[in-house]
C-alpha cells in the first residue's frame, strides 16, 4: 500500500475528478468514503533494483520501488499504461453503555495475478476495532478511546453527534481499503 501513497499523492485535491469523498451521518453512526483514481505511462524501468517511473496525467514523473509482493514486473514495458484504484471508508457506529470487550480484528483479502502474466491484481484489508470511551470534553469536541493495543482521541465535528457519547460507551470502527492495479501494453505505433 506504500507504493500508492506515492502514487496517490499528486492525484488527491479537491478539485480533481480522479478523487470522490463522501460521508453520511445519522444519530450515532458515521460514515466517509473515499475513491482515487490515477494513471500514468510507464517511463522507464529497472528490473534489478525494481523501480519503475511513471508519468501521469498532469506530466509529472513518480518514481516507485515496486516490493517482490507484486510479480510479472518483468511483463512492464516503457509505454505501458498502469491504472490504479484506491477506495476507503471508515464507519464509525456508537454503542451506548456498551458490553463488549475492545477488539480488533484484522482480515486481509486479495487476488493477484499468475505467474507470467500482465501484472494485475486487487489487494484490501478490513481493520474492526471496538473500543471504550473513557472520556468526553464537550468544550473541545474531542472524546478519548480506549481500544485493545492503545488510547486515542478523537475530535467530534458534528454537535448533535457529541450530545449522544458518554463515558462509558463504546464505538465500533470499521475501516477498509482496496486497490486495483492493471497494466495495458503500450499502444503500437
Amino acid at each position: 500500500m506504500a507504493l500508492l501513497g506515492t502514487l496517490l499523492q499528486p492525484a488527491i485535491s479537491k478539485d480533481n475528478p480522479a478523487h470522490a469523498m463522501a460521508a453520511s451521518t445519522a444519530p450515532g453512526t458515521g460514515t466517509i468514503t473515499e475513491v482515487v483514481r490515477v494513471s500514468g505511462v510507464v517511463e522507464a524501468i529497472d528490473l534489478p533494483t525494481r523501480h519503475v517511473v511513471l508519468k501521469n496525467s498532469h506530466g509529472k514523473l513518480i518514481a516507485m520501488a515496486i516490493g517482490p509482493e507484486a510479480r510479472n514486473l518483468e511483463q512492464v514495458k516503457v509505454g505501458d499504461q498502469v491504472r490504479v484504484s484506491y477506495a476507503q471508508a471508515l464507519t464509525l457506529t456508537l454503542m451506548k453503555d456498551g458490553k463488549e470487550l475492545r477488539s480488533k480484528v484484522e482480515t486481509p483479502s486479495g487476488a493477484r495475478s499468475a505467474q507470467g502474466e500482465r501484472p494485475a491484481g486487487v489487494l484490501g484489508q478490513k481493520v474492526e476495532v471496538t473500543a471504550d470511551v473513557t472520556a468526553v470534553n464537550k468544550k473541545s469536541r474531542v472524546i478519548t478511546l480506549r481500544g485493545p493495543e492503545h488510547e486515542i482521541d478523537l475530535k467530534v465535528r458534528d454537535p448533535e453527534q457529541l450530545k449522544l457519547i458518554k463515558v462509558g460507551d463504546q464505538l465500533h470502527a470499521v475501516y477498509t481499503e482496496a486497490v486495483a492495479l492493471s497494466v495495458d501494453p503500450a499502444a503500437k505505433k
